[in-house]
């Protein structure tokens, strides 16, 4: 199978210095959360003048722009996110953030810089087009829901995409490397909270209270004896206790610990499972004590599934326009979470990465991953980012799952 047009490549190279200065532009600015303004309002300045349908996010600053070919046909979504982190970057960049504990660390700004050129390239073949171009760009990924927030809003509805593709930014694998896998790719990622509460009193005097430290403890314990015994290893999950809080003074014994987490799964049945067991557990640990437990649960994203057809077309793609090595499958997936998933629960797709460590690095994998706050990218692989995004989309008009 050839590709519709084989110079994207070429097209994302000549694209590269605009490319460059929005990606720096988002870097220096950044944006936390849903209403990402002064970001949305950079991306739609560098598709002004473009043939392109905006339309707005009622909820988010987010906003989709459609591109209609000159025939009608199948509808192909591409997305791109542009919300920071609350990190304090320490990268030293000349186009570092200019504000305190503000970060583009996980690449988003790379994601939306992508999508706005391959828009600028496919822009110019609309009247080679057959179908239709949905790109998304989207806010509040980072623990925001703000791919739900917008499909909420009906942004996906009119048209509805036959496919979906994503882009992420991946620094500690070699530059230029496209990796993937069918199925879960992805874990869902749900919070988890609870209060324990016993019987403050004097840290001299234990029998005269009801210490929910060691309680608090136990569950903790317990929890991990749950994970470890009774959830099978080819359906995993993960539940790991990130904070306790409790206590005001060493000699203070205290009437409550909170206790704060995470669950991390690949299916909705262990997912299902895996929150009943945190509340159960807590509760009756608690309750064994004499202390009560209160239990809170944040639903949080899905677990990522790409559809097979999409990554294999992601596959063919890659090689086709890289060499025949520029593809590796991912062995496993990762727990950590993405609400691409969102999308990927209405249209069938698949979410990619691509490797941004410098060409000259012998060990990539040590270099500072996403989420660091030295966390940094070799801009010149971002071409094929441009180049992959483009050729996605004019495949699939094209050929669809074929």
């Amino acid at each position: 199978m050839t590709l519709v047009n084989t110079d994207f490549t070429a097209a994302a190279e000549a694209e590269f210095d605009a490319m460059i200065a929005l990606r720096r532009a988002i870097h220096a600015d950044p944006e936390l959360g849903l209403h990402c303004t002064r970001t949305s309002a950079k991306l739609k300045a560098s598709l002004e003048g473009l043939p392109l349908e905006i339309r707005d996010s009622k909820s988010t600053s987010g906003f989709v722009a459609i591109l209609r070919g000159a025939r009608p046909g199948r509808t192909v979504l591409l997305r791109g996110d542009m919300d920071a982190l609350p990190i304090h970057e320490e990268t030293g960049l000349d186009f570092a953030s200019a504000t305190d504990g503000k970060m583009h660390a996980c690449g988003h700004d790379t994601h939306s810089a992508m999508l706005s050129a391959a828009a600028r390239i496919l822009c110019a073949s609309q009247a080679s087009l057959e179908g239709t171009i949905v790109f998304m760009f989207q806010p509040g990924e980072e623990g925001h829901h703000g791919a739900r927030f917008m499909i909420e809003d009906g942004l996906l509805d009119d048209p509805v995409p036959d496919a979906a593709f994503a882009l992420h930014i991946w620094p500690t694998m070699p530059g230029g490397q496209v990796t993937s896998r069918a199925g879960a790719l992805l874990a869902s990622t749900d919070a988890l909270n609870a209060t324990i509460r016993g019987r403050g009193g004097h840290a001299a005097m234990p029998y005269d209270a009801i210490d929910p430290i060691p309680v608090a403890c136990q569950a903790v314990t317990a929890l991990q004896t749950h994970i470890a015994r009774r959830i099978a290893f080819f359906d995993p999950a993960i539940l790991t206790i990130t904070q306790i809080h409790a206590g005001s003074a060493y000699n203070v014994i205290p009437e409550t610990v909170e206790l704060k987490g995470t669950l991390r799964t690949l299916s909705d049945k262990v997912r299902a499972e895996g929150k009943a067991a945190f509340e159960r557990i807590v509760t009756d640990v608690a309750r064994s004590a004499d202390c009560t437990a209160e239990i809170r649960i944040d639903q949080g994203y899905p677990a990522c599934k790409n559809d097979p057809r999409a990554v294999a077309l992601a596959a063919d793609i890659s090689r086709d326009l890289f060499g025949a090595d520029a593809f590796v499958e991912m062995p496993s997936p990762i727990m950590g979470g993405e609400d691409f998933a969102y999308v990927l629960q209405r249209v069938p797709g698949c979410m990619a990465f691509i490797g941004v460590a410098p060409p000259e690095e012998a060990t990539p994998e040590t270099r500072p991953g996403l989420h660091h706050a030295k966390m940094t990218v070799h801009e010149e692989w971002l071409t094929r980012g441009v180049a992959l995004h483009c050729a996605f989309a004019t495949r699939f008009l094209a050929s669809g799952w074929e």
